[in-house]
């Protein structure tokens, strides 16, 4: 099941983060313990179920090393992914340098993008859709073209 839809919330004073269990059933994971979050483009930040970060990284390996481009985005992206448990309550603590790197302050969203959620700071998102909504028809003739 692909992942859809846009959540506001709010990062607490130790940015912890609930996800909604909307999104939460979406990752396909009964018991869902745990989530991957890592650099995302645009200044927002991913967010995969194990399965998800597994299959991103056979992808991965299925590129070639020897692009020196390829190894410096894969150092910076490992470098940065962490492994994050879900509390009881749903939530998860995004570790401080993730948190400067996205420039997130206390309203965010978390977003649906088929495999993966995307985490925005709330004015970087709005900003976003300032930008990109009324291209929209010419992105999805150029994506299905």
């Amino acid at each position: 099941m692909p992942l859809t839809g846009t959540y506001t919330r709010s990062l607490d004073e130790k940015q912890r983060l609930a996800v909604p269990k909307k999104l939460r059933d979406q990752f396909g994971k009964k018991e869902l313990k745990e989530l991957y979050v890592a650099p995302g483009t645009d200044r927002s930040l991913a967010l995969y179920s194990a399965d998800s970060f597994d299959e991103l990284a056979g992808r991965f390996a299925q590129v070639s090393p020897n692009r020196v481009d390829v190894r410096n985005y894969m150092r910076l992206f490992y470098a940065r992914a962490e492994n994050v448990p879900l509390d009881g309550q749903g939530r998860i603590r995004i570790p401080e340098r993730l948190v400067e790197m996205a420039g997130l302050t206390k309203d965010v969203v978390l977003v649906g993008v088929q495999d993966h959620a995307e985490i925005w700071d709330k004015q970087l998102w709005d900003e976003f859709l300032g930008r990109s909504t009324d291209g929209f028809d010419d992105l999805a003739e150029r994506v299905f073209d």
